[in-house]
């Protein structure tokens, strides 16, 4: 954001503390719409981000076959129906078909997803497609556990609850034994 787009956040935060009662000029309260407005910036930060571009300047011609997992990936969103947080664990998979990617972009992809206004189910296959369009590999399994305090805090108010997704693409969708094998990989559930 610009200076004048987090002045505007800032001041529209002032409306709101004062809207729901609140003094925003008591001390507890004075630099909130300011903290607020960065925090919003950073939050949102992955619109500014071409995910692609990150995982292109790092995939590698390699023949290498094997499956190859990264797991227990931490989650950190904002729910876009309420703004409310999201948090978990991402397991993601592919099989190479001659290219990988460099280990660390992975999380870094994740994260620039993450940080957009998103619902899990479409944070989970946007994932799988990106990789899936880049490395073109024999398959991709992304599953994600993720708590909901829209859920927890409001609403129904199950705090013991959490969500699972899944997209599984190639041979992670038409092979039951490779499916098997990387949900026994992630041990998921432990």
């Amino acid at each position: 954001m610009t200076e004048v787009e987090l002045k505007s956040v800032s001041n529209s935060i002032f409306d709101l503390i004062t809207q729901i009662g609140e003094d925003p000029k008591r001390e507890g309260l004075q630099k909130t719409p300011d903290r607020y407005a960065k925090a919003l910036e950073y939050l949102t930060s992955g619109y500014k981000v071409c995910p692609k571009t990150i995982i292109n300047n790092a995939i590698f011609h390699e023949q290498y076959d094997e499956m190859v997992v990264v797991k227990d990936i931490e989650i950190y969103s904002l729910c876009e129906h309420h703004m409310l947080p999201f948090f978990g664990r991402a397991h993601i998979a592919y099989i190479p078909d001659g290219k990988i990617v460099g280990l660390s972009k992975v999380p870094r992809m994740v994260d620039v997803f993450c940080r957009r206004l998103q619902v899990q189910e479409r944070l989970t296959t946007e994932i799988a497609n990106t990789i899936d369009e880049l490395l073109k590999p024999k398959g991709v399994g992304v599953v994600i556990e993720a708590r909901h305090l829209c859920m927890m805090m409001r609403g129904v108010e199950k705090q013991n609850s959490s969500m699972i997704t899944s997209s599984m693409l190639g041979d992670f969708r038409n092979n039951d034994a490779t499916r098997k094998e990387f949900l026994s990989l992630i041990k998921f559930g432990n």
